[in-house]
């Protein structure tokens, strides 16, 4: 805990507050742990998460928290609203009036439904910020640095938290802009490596943040190319590739460290000398910088700018294994392939009682037990029934499907769903 902080009562929370919330990013509805209390509205979403009392910096803050209010003292002769009359009976508690059976596991898929929108909403609004900062870094590099940093900083959270997490497959579809949503795409698979890994928190921050502006070279790169859905012309691919000097500079420029700097500019290098700018080979470059190579790459073959030559999350990882390994980290590889799982979030599947679902949400320590969503007739894809095949001893997965080989009436069921993200957060189920 910082020690520029001090505790307060929830009740005494005002706006202008500099606040801090000890909480998972997925347990709170704010894009932030850190931030300062703007409006009321802000104030009363705190109170319903239903904390007792929470940390403000006094620095950061525009002003003092509220007085504390005193408890109420003890009137003699005044009832109180828990006081009970002699005489009178004693109004039966909740558990003694009612027994309530819960079905665990429509439980637990009410608690993953939950999870999974507070991570769509989430990502629209990270989405926004990455977008924010791009737009802006070289303008206001200072603040954009810290709004970055305390991104990442949730990020790395829910990532690297004790026990397991839940990775979570989402309709990329909500996010504001595609370009946008790429870096934020690249940093949460940069963490679901970094926890794969085992990294350390320091290495891990620094991860997330040369994840988040390993594109901001493309500022510097004419928008005909950058949009351009046809194949580049040679000309074209050599301003392309520019990009990647051009936000090593940036990053130098802005003050931050060289090694960051340095990820950036490797980001494009693969493994066996083939990449740019330099050509480097794997042992040649920096560690995390292989990290983002591989996170870019597998986001790009999810989600080109042509959706048409899109790949599913399985093609993408088989594809990368089978034709493209020697371009990559192998051991990196390998630990991709078994956090995401062998049905990959996002991944259509065939069950053994002939249905077909989506996978929705993943486990990395039970890969073969998916969150699936069913994809029923006259049933949109949104609207399935969810089923934890952890809890289903007689279901099994058969086949991860492509897409010739998904039937029509499927396929018209995810026509919506043109683009796959993922987000993180802490295993809710129990296995």
């Amino acid at each position: 805990m910082s020690t520029n902080t001090c505790t307060i009562d929830v009740n005494q929370l005002r706006v202008g507050l500099y606040i801090h919330l000890d909480l998972g990013w997925m347990d709170h509805p704010f894009t932030l742990s850190n931030f300062k209390l703007n409006d009321e509205d802000q104030i009363q979403k705190i109170k319903k998460i239903g904390l007792k009392t929470l940390r403000y910096d006094p620095k950061r803050s525009d002003c003092p928290p509220l007085p504390e209010v005193p408890n109420k003292p003890l009137v003699v002769g005044v009832k109180q609203p828990d006081e009970v009359v002699q005489g009178e009976p004693a109004a039966k508690s909740f558990s003694e009036e009612t027994t309530l059976v819960v079905d665990p596991k429509q439980l637990r898929c009410k608690q993953l439904m939950r999870a999974i929108d507070e991570s769509e909403k989430k990502f629209v609004v990270a989405s926004d910020t990455v977008k924010h900062i791009q737009r802006n870094i070289e303008i206001s590099p200072k603040a954009c640095v810290e709004q970055a940093t305390l991104l990442v900083d949730g990020i790395v959270e829910s990532a690297l938290s004790e026990g397991d997490i839940a990775i979570h497959a989402l309709n990329g579809n909500r996010s504001s802009d595609a370009n946008y949503q790429h870096a934020l795409n690249v940093t949460v698979i940069s963490m679901i490596l970094a926890k794969s890994i085992q990294m350390s928190k320091e290495d891990a921050q620094l991860l997330g943040l040369a994840a988040i502006l390993h594109d901001i070279g493309k500022a510097g790169i004419s928008d005909k190319i950058l949009l351009k859905k046809d194949k580049l012309t040679h000309a074209e691919i050599a301003s392309y590739q520019q990009h990647s000097e051009l936000g090593a500079r940036m990053i130098k420029g802005i003050g931050l460290s060289p090694r960051m700097a340095k990820i950036v500019l490797q980001h494009h290098e693969l493994a066996d000398g083939s990449g740019y700018p330099a050509g480097l080979t794997a042992e040649k470059t920096d560690p995390l910088a292989r990290i983002i190579v591989l996170a870019n790459n597998y986001d790009n073959l999810c989600n080109p700018l042509n959706v048409s030559d899109s790949k599913t999350p399985y093609e993408a990882l088989a594809y990368m294994f089978a034709h493209q390994r020697s371009k990559f980290d192998e051991h990196l590889l390998k630990r991709l392939i078994k956090s995401l799982g062998v049905y990959p979030p996002g991944s259509v599947v065939k069950l053994s009682n002939e249905q077909h679902a989506m996978v929705i949400s993943v486990n990395p320590n039970h890969p073969l037990k998916p969150y699936v969503k069913l994809l029923q007739k006259n049933t949109s894809a949104e609207d399935g029934e969810i089923v934890d095949l952890r809890g289903e001893a007689n279901i099994n997965i058969t086949a991860c499907l492509k897409p010739a080989q998904i039937p029509s009436e499927v396929l018209k069921q995810l026509n919506a769903r043109k683009k796959v993200s993922y987000f993180i957060d802490h295993d809710h189920a129990v296995a």
